[in-house]
């Protein structure tokens, strides 16, 4: 007597095959986007604050010059913090020709002001 073969069906398409499973999602990029938006999230914000300070300072009265220059000054100093913070969270060293995109602000005030 013999014993019938089991009848194998093909396997379905959408299910994993045990014999190759996929590999592992890799933490690595997971790791390298939440980097990227951190550093957006910072730098924005930071960068909202010192173009805050330059309307702040465009509304003040152009006729004393101390404050004005001060805020523009202020929101210079920010906008180079914001370049750094970007910096360290990559892991870059902060001192670079990068952080010289901080005195844009700065420079902007000044040639509204004082034109």
């Amino acid at each position: 007597m013999t014993t019938p073969e089991p009848v194998t069906r093909p396997r379905r398409r959408h299910l994993i095959d045990p014999a190759n499973p996929p590999p592992p999602p890799s933490g690595v990029s997971l790791g390298r986007v939440q980097q990227w938006v951190l550093s957006v999230l910072a730098t924005t914000t930071i960068l909202h604050l010192s173009f805050g300070l330059l309307l702040a300072a465009w509304t003040i009265d152009q006729d004393d010059l101390v404050p004005v220059v001060g805020l523009e000054v202020i929101a210079g100093v920010f906008a180079v913090i914001a370049v750094a913070v970007a910096r360290a969270i990559h892991r870059r060293p902060l001192l670079s020709p990068w952080l010289l995109l901080g005195v844009l602000p700065t420079l902007l005030g000044l040639a509204v002001t004082l034109r």
